[in-house]
């Protein structure tokens, strides 16, 4: 078990997760001293129960685990940015609810944090080491290879899709952020400048329970995303 010199907190966003709770927090518990993490939760009103289920955990099990649950507002990018704002830790990771990001690769993300030069680990299904471990139709494989070649020139990050990361609480600047939609890494890299992220090799898995999020809608969002940061970058204006 990883025992990290400072502080973690991890940080899901979810809505209707409730089956991948346990499963989730046993793994990121297996892979962090839970006496050095927390896992904190960030949930969308979910109405099968996620929140019911992760005080029911965390008081069975005794797990430093605890929810936030929002109410009036949806999103993934930005229950990601509430989670980072009320995380405890010195050292903040994300990742998604799904399973689809391996915790065991939590450690690996730490450990490029202790170069004072790294300004974010990102957990990479596109460089040497990292691969996709399932059969993903035609579409799901366009679709990602386009969103990432419209977002190649903000930044030369191979995985900046990714929603797996770890950075320095000390280092966030919350009040420049200006998320839509599920691209929290891309927003954050783009708005603080980042030119040092470390891209760390991992197998992205297909979920584990529930329902996969994307939809027509939030490729719509993930474009108008894109069009802020390309404004940003060629003007500094945040919208």
């Amino acid at each position: 078990m990883y025992v990290p010199e400072k502080s973690v907190s991890v940080v899901v966003p979810t809505y209707n997760e409730r089956a991948n709770i346990r499963p989730l927090a046993a793994r990121v518990f297996a892979a962090i001293s839970p006496a050095h993490c927390e896992l904190l939760i960030v949930d969308d009103d979910s109405p099968d129960g996620t929140a019911a289920e992760c005080a029911a955990a965390a008081a069975e099990t005794g797990w430093p685990l605890r929810c936030i649950v929002r109410r009036g507002e949806r999103g993934l990018a930005t229950a990601v940015i509430r989670g980072l704002r009320e995380a405890r830790g010195d050292l903040l990771v994300s990742l998604d609810a799904d399973l689809s990001h391996p915790p065991e690769s939590i450690p690996a993300l730490l450990d490029a944090l202790r170069d004072p030069r790294v300004n974010m680990a990102i957990g990479s299904r596109f460089v040497p080491g990292g691969r996709v471990d399932l059969h993903w139709p035609l579409h799901r494989r366009l679709n990602s290879l386009v969103a990432r070649l419209l977002a190649r020139p903000l930044t030369p990050v191979r995985d900046m899709m990714s929603g797996f990361f770890a950075v320095r609480c000390k280092d966030l600047r919350f009040e420049g952020l200006d998320p839509i939609g599920y691209k929290i890494a891309l927003e954050l890299i783009v708005r603080h400048g980042w030119k040092n992220v470390v891209e760390i090799p991992i197998t992205f898995s297909d979920r584990a329970a529930g329902k996969t999020k994307l939809s027509v809608a939030e490729q719509l969002r993930y474009l108008r995303h894109l069009a802020r940061l390309y404004r940003f970058k060629l003007t500094g204006r945040k919208r």
